[in-house]
C-alpha cells in the first residue's frame, strides 16, 4: 500500500476538524458510615486496643469512642465507601473476643448505614 502526501493531508485535515466527545464525569460513590455498637461484653481496654489496631486512632480519640459508644450505644468510627465501610466491618468481627470478660463469646458488633449527604 502506497500512501501519498495528498492523502496523508487529507487525513490529517478530516481528523483535525473532528470534535472529540465529552466525556462522562465519573460518578462518586456513595458514602457509608461504619457503626460500633454497644454491649456489656467488652471492656474499655478491648474497644481501645481494637480502635487503635484497626482504625489507627490515638489513644486519647480511641479513649474518647470508646466513651461514646457506651453512653450512646453506638459511635461512627468511620465514613468511607461501601467496600471499604465493608471490610471494616469484617476487621471488627474478626477481632475477637475481650479474654478480659469470662463471659464474652466473640468481637463486638459493628453495622453499615448510609450516610446521609
Amino acid at each position: 500500500m502506497t500512501t501519498t502526501t495528498e492523502t496523508v493531508i487529507e487525513h490529517a485535515t478530516a481528523t483535525s476538524r473532528v470534535k472529540p466527545q465529552a466525556r462522562p464525569k465519573p460518578r462518586k460513590q456513595p458514602p457509608y458510615n461504619v457503626i460500633l455498637v454497644d454491649d456489656d461484653d467488652h471492656t474499655y481496654e478491648y474497644v481501645i486496643g481494637m480502635l487503635r489496631r484497626l482504625f489507627g486512632v490515638s489513644p486519647e480519640r480511641a479513649y474518647q469512642l470508646a466513651c461514646e459508644v457506651d453512653a450512646s450505644g453506638r459511635v461512627i468510627l468511620d465514613t468511607n465507601t461501601l467496600e471499604r465501610a465493608e471490610l471494616k466491618r469484617d476487621q471488627i468481627s474478626a477481632f475477637g473476643r475481650d479474654w478480659r470478660i469470662v463471659r464474652c463469646e466473640g468481637s463486638m458488633t459493628s453495622v453499615i448505614e448510609p450516610a446521609p449527604g
